[in-house]
């Protein structure tokens, strides 16, 4: 919806496009495809390196490279965000760096739930179609009111992971969260609707971003945005069906 820059993604706000300066080659929907599909390359290519790793006769060889890419991708994230103008750098890296912490996360729960990885990342590619489709149909589109409701409820999920984070400091944890009860099940289906939800938000953003001859770099920074939203629904993903194989 042209004029309309609000997302719950960090990545991508309403402040984004404001300093638009004049560029001969503005941004394009296909370059941002295009930047997406490369993003996915560079995080699929360290996710088989850890996975690998982590399958490998010293699977304790993959811990340093996952935590690398935990602590890495968090900085080079926050880095994006405020330097947008570097993001044809800082989004690549980011995501090398969050392949490796994925890949090493996936092997790990693959040893407990074998299967769990494939079915995750096939869901995640399900979801992210049909919420394509739904976007580019006409069927959902962020509107102001759905765009309130999205950005309230990812504020909300946030909020309870870092009252999550600060618990588990000492020795405790939010228990709906965590727990492979039904209410922990159905936090976790609402958890994966929200995140997925985020995505009409973000393909919305690109396509505002488009309408409005953003500069060419924003390419990058708003496939950057869609990877960090794709990140997180995988985990949850993840996250999710843990918890009904506990069950």
């Amino acid at each position: 919806m042209p004029g309309l820059f609000k997302t719950s993604n960090p990545a991508l706000n309403e402040k984004t496009f404001e300093r638009r300066v004049a560029t001969a080659e503005p941004m394009t929907l296909q370059g941002t495809v295009n930047k997406t599909g490369f993003l996915l390359f560079c995080v699929s290519a360290t996710a088989a390196w850890t996975w690998w790793l982590s399958n490998s006769e010293n699977p304790e060889a993959a811990l340093p490279w996952m935590l690398a890419g935990v602590f890495g991708g968090f900085i080079m994230a926050m880095v994006t965000v405020f330097k947008k103008e570097w993001s044809p750098i800082t989004a690549p890296i980011y995501a090398l760096l969050e392949g490796l912490a994925l890949g090493g996360l996936s092997a790990w729960l693959e040893r407990t739930y074998h299967g769990i990885a494939i079915n995750a990342l096939g869901l995640t590619m399900g979801v992210t179609l049909v919420m394509l489709v739904l976007y580019t149909s006409g069927a959902l589109r962020a509107t102001p009111k759905f765009t309130i409701g999205v950005v309230a409820a990812t504020g909300g999920i946030m909020l309870v992971y870092v009252v999550d984070m600060v618990l588990r400091i000492f020795g405790r944890q939010v228990p709906l969260l965590n727990s492979s009860g039904p209410w922990g099940i159905g936090i976790s289906v609402l958890i994966v609707i929200v995140a997925a939800l985020n995505l009409i938000l973000d393909f919305d953003f690109v396509e505002t971003g488009v309408h409005a001859g953003a500069p060419k770099y924003m390419e990058w920074y708003g496939a950057f945005g869609i990877m960090v939203t794709l990140v997180w629904m995988y985990l949850e993903i993840l996250r999710l069906l843990a918890k009904m194989r506990r069950r």
